[in-house]
């Protein structure tokens, strides 16, 4: 195993401790949880970007390093559900349903002996998911900080939806050939 698919594997081991951390009731635990939670975004940036630059791209990397990414974004989400009143079910339900409906198509690919790399909208969309959680994960008492997260749900929920929309028209061939 390569040491791209070493720091994906490692970001799995990250989620839950990033859960642990952040359903504690210790003022310390904000800070911790977004010390771990950005460790992990780092890691997925730095996994890529060392795979492509030494040629370490592999199938395992091309399939996990996207479903780390969507572990740790989903765990945080229901933990938002959870824990801060002002996240709303909504949002984490549609993030959580793109992801499953976005593993599907991928996992008929595979079994097609397709992969399916990510596009410039999902990449956007992780983004603004991440950004979305660190908002959540700070979680600060103020009209700035309400009106940023506000802005950000808005904001990941429409590149969540854009990118699904851009998987399933892009790799509607896949989709149709396993329906037959």
């Amino acid at each position: 195993m390569n040491l791209p698919n070493k720091i994906t594997v490692a970001r799995f081991f990250l989620v839950p401790v990033f859960a642990v951390i952040i359903l504690l009731p210790y003022d310390w635990a904000k800070i911790a949880a977004l010390v771990v939670f950005l460790i992990a975004c780092l890691s997925d940036f730095f996994d890529g970007y060392l795979a492509r630059k030494k040629n370490m791209v592999t199938d395992f990397g091309k399939l996990m390093d996207p479903l780390a990414d969507k572990l740790l974004v989903c765990t945080a989400l229901i933990c938002f559900v959870k824990e801060r009143d002002n996240f709303p079910a909504w949002c984490a339900i549609l993030i959580i349903a793109r992801e499953f409906i976005i593993s599907g198509i991928r996992q008929i690919a595979a079994e097609k002996k397709q992969i399916i790399m990510a596009s410039i909208w999902g990449k956007i969309k992780t983004v603004t998911q991440m950004i979305l959680c660190v908002l959540f994960i700070l979680d600060i008492d103020n009209d700035y900080s309400y009106l940023a997260q506000n802005l950000f749900v808005w904001i990941a929920s429409f590149f969540t939806v854009l990118s699904l929309v851009d998987y399933i028209i892009k790799n509607f061939d896949i989709f149709r050939k396993a329906t037959k």
